[in-house]
């Protein structure tokens, strides 16, 4: 078994234990030029033409992919579980936005983040996001997806 595969005792089947590759204090940021597809306007027709909520969030999700995806083993990746974030200020159609993610826990199936949104540094949103580890072949075949 490569490092971070256990065996699992409940199935006899290798499971993965996120302690024993992913630490506190890995991080990754990503960069967007807000385009008029990701505003509030863009969605809800008469609404203002600012960065709407869920694509902020969006963002701060692939953040925490990021900050975490190089360290996991093939076949396995992490799904969105938890979001608690406050969106403090709007940004304009054409606002560089900087997102910011940072392992602050982990535990054997859940990682937890906490993320942030910054024009600048006027700080956008703020907030705490989970993700839990997934081996994509058993999620798939217990949803029956191809």
């Amino acid at each position: 078994m490569g490092p971070g595969v256990r065996r699992d005792d409940t199935d006899c089947v290798e499971a993965m234990d996120a302690r024993d590759f992913i630490q506190v204090g890995m991080s990754a940021e990503r960069t967007l030029v807000v385009p008029t597809e990701r505003t509030v306007g863009h969605f809800l027709p008469g609404m203002p033409m600012v960065y709407a909520t869920p694509m902020m969030i969006l963002e701060m999700e692939m953040a925490s992919d990021a900050a975490i995806r190089g360290k996991l083993q093939p076949g396995w990746v992490t799904v969105g579980t938890e979001v608690n974030v406050r969106h403090l200020a709007a940004a304009m159609v054409g606002a560089t936005v900087r997102t910011t993610a940072k392992v602050i826990a982990v535990e054997r199936r859940v990682l937890r983040f906490e993320v942030a949104a910054f024009e600048g540094s006027r700080k956008l949103g703020e907030g705490h996001h989970a993700r839990g580890l997934i081996d994509v072949a058993k999620f798939n075949k217990r949803l029956g997806a191809t």
